[in-house]
C-alpha cells in the first residue's frame, strides 16, 4: 500500500492561517485572514502531497480553497469537510486505478463532496442550507486541472506574459457582467454581488467547470476567495504575482484587502513553478485554456535585460 499523501491546510480554529511549502519543482505558500468584519474564518484552504513516487507522478498534487457559508459554524464545516471529501475521494482509488482519467476523477471528487455535504445538511438541522464555494488546482507534472464550483477564482501568471482569469465566477452579478448588463467597476459595488448560482452541498448533484492548462517554469497561480478578488483589483493582482517573494505576495494582496474594507474572509494560495515539471499528455475531458507565452524576441530582449 502507497503511503498516505501529506496533508495541510488550515486553518482549524477558524481564525488566521498561514503555512509554506516547496517541493521538487513547485512551491507553494498559504495565507488565510479572518477580516475586519466577520467573527470567525469560514474560509479553508489544503494541500495534499503523495509521499510516494508513482502516486505522485500518476495523481500529481492537489491544491484548494473553499469559502463556506451557512452561519454559526455550519459555513466553516463545509469549507474544511468539502477540501478533505474531495482528497480522500481523488487519492482512495490510486490503488484499484493507477492511471485514472485525472480530470474526470477530479469532477468526481468535488460531486461526491457534494452528496456528502447535501445529506449531512438535510440530516442536520443546525447546518440546513449549508454550502461553500471550491476552487481546485491539481499540478500533474506540466498539466494543470481546475475544478470550480461558486466564485473564489483561480488566476495564473504565465512567466513574462501578464495575467490571465481561468475560472468563471458563478453568481448573479457574473452572469449580468457576461450579458453586458453591468460593468466590471459596477459589479464590484453591486448589493447582490455575494450572491452565488453554484454552490457544494446546496443541492443533490452540482455542475461542476473544468479546466486545463500547460505549465512552465516560472509560471505563478493565485487560489483565492471573493474576499481578495472582491476587493483587490486586476491591476494590483497582477503587479503581486510578479513578486519575487511569495510570501510577500500573499502578505500584500491580504493586506490589500483588510485596507479595502476587510468585509469577508480573506484567503489566498499562490504556486509558483520553480523548476521544469515532468512531462505528461494533457487530458481532454477538461476544456483547455492556451495561456499567452512570451514570444522569441520578448525573451531575447528578456535575456538581453538580465545580461546588463
Amino acid at each position: 500500500m502507497a503511503p498516505i499523501p501529506l496533508t495541510q491546510g488550515g486553518p482549524t480554529d477558524g481564525g488566521n492561517y498561514e503555512e509554506a511549502w516547496e517541493g521538487e519543482y513547485v512551491r507553494a505558500h498559504f495565507l488565510s485572514d479572518v477580516g475586519k468584519k466577520r467573527r470567525k474564518n469560514e474560509d479553508s484552504c489544503i494541500m495534499c502531497v503523495p509521499q510516494d513516487a508513482a502516486m505522485r507522478d500518476a495523481r500529481g498534487i492537489l491544491f484548494a480553497v473553499a469559502d463556506g457559508m451557512g452561519g454559526a459554524s455550519a459555513g466553516e464545516h463545509a469549507s474544511r469537510q468539502t477540501l478533505e471529501t474531495i482528497i480522500d475521494y481523488y487519492y482512495a482509488g490510486y490503488a484499484d486505478e493507477p492511471t485514472a482519467d485525472v480530470p474526470a476523477r477530479l469532477k468526481e471528487a468535488v460531486e461526491t463532496a457534494n452528496i456528502h455535504l447535501f445529506e449531512e445538511a438535510e440530516q442536520d438541522p443546525e447546518r440546513h442550507g449549508m454550502g461553500t464555494t471550491v476552487s481546485v488546482v491539481l499540478v500533474h507534472g506540466d498539466c494543470a486541472y481546475i475544478a470550480q464550483v461558486g466564485d473564489s477564482r483561480v488566476y495564473v501568471a504565465p512567466s513574462k506574459s501578464g495575467m490571465v482569469q481561468i475560472t468563471d465566477d458563478h453568481s448573479h452579478v457574473a452572469d449580468l457582467v457576461r450579458e453586458g448588463d453591468l460593468s466590471e467597476e459596477e459589479a464590484r459595488n453591486h448589493p447582490q454581488r455575494n450572491l452565488i448560482t453554484r454552490a457544494v452541498g446546496i443541492k443533490d448533484t452540482v455542475e461542476v467547470d473544468l479546466f486545463a492548462f500547460r505549465l512552465r517554469k516560472d509560471d505563478t497561480l493565485l487560489i483565492c476567495s471573493d474576499g481578495l478578488s472582491g476587493l483587490v483589483g486586476d491591476r494590483e493582482i497582477a503587479k503581486s504575482l510578479a513578486m519575487e517573494s511569495l510570501q510577500g505576495a500573499a502578505r500584500l494582496l491580504v493586506g490589500r484587502a483588510l485596507t479595502n474594507g476587510g468585509t469577508d474572509n480573506v484567503t489566498a494560495v499562490l504556486l509558483r513553478l520553480t523548476g521544469p515539471p515532468p512531462r505528461h499528455d494533457l487530458k481532454g475531458s477538461a476544456t483547455e485554456v492556451r495561456l499567452p507565452r512570451a514570444g522569441l524576441l520578448d525573451r531575447l530582449k528578456g535575456i538581453l535585460y538580465h545580461s546588463h
